[in-house]
């Protein structure tokens, strides 16, 4: 199994079926907070659910698809990063992420994503990342343009949440604009 080093004793790495109980409860801590931005079937309400959702992610990779990744702060599952669609024949994926609040503030997600820009770009040589999020969730666009993105555009109330339609940006980079990010 690979690791990481992101900083201020973070990692990252695979998050998989066997980490289940650790995802529940990361999730548990991480719940409130993380919901209004990330896909309902994602945030689980139990251990069942977890290991359901790790289940999914696990399908995918084996079928070259999605893939799921956690970040560990001093040993202890506080977020991750993603490839909520990872499709090599069209040479394209989106991005995603998700962070308890202890960990934010620390760079761990921005360089936790640029390390898969970097992977999707340099070894499977795909052409184009994409990154979506809420109009709203200010953070999640901040990460976008520090890996680099151009917000190409918006999708006026393409996302529902809790009854209410939230416009949703569409942030992407292409592989010739890619700049690793630098120390």
């Amino acid at each position: 199994m690979f690791s990481l080093p992101l900083r201020d004793g973070a990692r990252l790495a695979p998050l998989e079926v066997w980490h289940a109980e650790e995802f529940a409860d990361h999730l548990d801590r991480a719940r409130a907070h993380i919901r209004p931005w990330v896909g309902s079937g994602f945030v689980t309400g139990d251990l069942a659910g977890a290991r359901a959702t790790l289940g999914r992610y696990a399908e995918r990779q084996a079928a070259d698809g999605a893939r799921l990744y956690g970040i560990w702060r001093d040993g202890v599952l506080v977020g991750g990063v993603m490839f909520t669609d990872f499709n090599a024949a069209l040479g394209s994926c989106e991005i995603g992420c998700w962070l308890e609040p202890a960990a934010e503030g620390r760079g761990l997600v921005t360089r936790a994503c640029a390390a898969l820009v970097d992977w999707a770009f340099t070894s499977r040589g795909l052409h184009r990342a994409e990154w979506h999020c809420r109009a709203d969730n200010d953070r999640s666009s901040a990460v976008a343009k520090r890996l680099g993105m151009t917000l190409e555009g918006v999708r006026r109330e393409a996302w529902p949440y809790e009854g209410v339609r939230y416009d949703k940006q569409i942030w992407a980079i292409l592989a010739p604009e890619w700049r690793p990010l630098s120390e």
